[in-house]
């Protein structure tokens, strides 16, 4: 999706623009964490990276995404000047043109169909499979041979989430505890292979729902293509 957000960007600037306002769009972040959308969806599984890191992303990630972060990774304006009111649409006029519903970002929105490409039906299904596969017999019993894996090192969690959500690794320091927590973890789920039956459930879920919403995704589907190709023709100026 990164055409379409290029697009909006440059939908917005123009808007701006055209009311006299200088604006630069917000930098991208560095990318910190899971490397896919299934990359720790069922939890880490890197050993060596869990020596070093407990549950947390590689060091020098978490460090390129803070530097980004304290050194303002923003659009420049302030929560209350004009420029600000005009981009989100709080600012009703500028020198007698009235500002579109929603400010800029609103009509760079309809602009890019940026609706279209929040693909909620289907990640509305693929969340739900990934909820209802945790109570299929064959996860349930792939989660009690975790936790019970678990219990034999020390640590009493049911679920696999649930260590890596554990509220005393939430802070930024890896401690001793957490990185013992965590390779136990990943240990576990090598013996158990929770994280292959898990995936195995919710895909067989996913593909079910795939079937009985067909006509839904096909209609997602083409909404996504025509915005993609709409947001290529923003980008190219064609």
């Amino acid at each position: 999706m990164g055409q379409i957000s290029h697009a909006k960007k440059i939908l917005v600037g123009d808007c701006m623009k055209d009311f006299g306002f200088t604006w630069a769009p917000t930098p991208d972040l560095p990318k910190v964490g899971p490397k896919t959308l299934t990359d720790w969806r069922y939890g880490i599984h890197d050993m060596a990276l869990a020596k070093e890191r407990g549950y947390k992303p590689a060091a020098k990630e978490q460090v390129a995404y803070d530097a980004a972060l304290k050194k303002g990774a923003v659009d420049g304006t302030t929560a209350d000047s004009p420029e600000a009111r005009a981009l989100d649409g709080r600012l009703k006029e500028v020198g007698g043109r009235k500002v579109p519903a929603g400010g800029c970002v609103g009509a760079a929105n309809r602009g890019v169909d940026a609706e279209a490409v929040q693909a909620r039906t289907a990640l509305g299904l693929a969340n739900a499979a990934f909820v209802k596969a945790q109570q299929e017999p064959q996860v349930v019993r792939a989660f009690a041979d975790w936790s019970a894996c678990m219990k034999r090192g020390g640590y009493t969690y049911k679920a696999p989430l649930d260590a890596s959500d554990d509220r005393r690794f939430s802070g930024p320091q890896v401690s001793p505890q957490e990185i013992a927590t965590a390779t136990t973890d990943i240990t576990c789920r090598q013996k158990t292979d929770v994280a292959r039956i898990w995936f195995q459930a919710e895909s067989d879920l996913q593909k079910k729902a795939i079937d009985d919403h067909a006509e839904e995704l096909s209609t997602e589907h083409h909404e996504i293509d025509s915005a993609v190709r709409k947001a290529s023709q923003i980008v190219t100026g064609k």
